[in-house]
């Protein structure tokens, strides 16, 4: 059974960091596209970052410069570092795989980031 675990959600203050953990278990990690979206309260979810199998990243305009994502295929984790954070990236970050050429999709449980003073 696929399986995502994400972590490292919190508050902080505008201008800090924060970096998300999403640990994959029961797929074969190296194959999936994986990403982030994000949710605010009372808007549609949106792509954050997404990360393919050779690594080539894809940012959403507003975070491009302030995130990075990342990978490492030997934990089966992705990482969402987070900087100068805005009071505007408060959301529910949601970790998701995705295998290529296919409809299937996994998503996580979702972790709160809440930026404010």
């Amino acid at each position: 059974q696929v399986q995502l675990v994400e972590s490292g959600g919190g508050l902080v203050q505008p201008g800090g960091s924060l970096r998300l953990s999403c640990a994959a278990s029961g797929l074969i990690f190296d194959v999936y596209v994986m990403g982030w979206y994000r949710q605010a309260p009372g808007k549609q979810r949106d792509l954050v970052a997404d990360i393919t199998s050779s690594r080539n990243t894809n940012y959403a305009a507003d975070v491009e410069g302030r995130f990075t994502i990342s990978r490492d295929n030997a934990k089966n984790t992705v990482y969402l570092q987070m900087n100068n954070l805005k009071p505007e990236d408060t959301a529910v970050y949601y970790c998701y795989a995705k295998l290529p050429g296919t409809k299937y999709e996994k998503w996580g449980q979702g972790s709160q980031v809440t930026v404010s003073s």
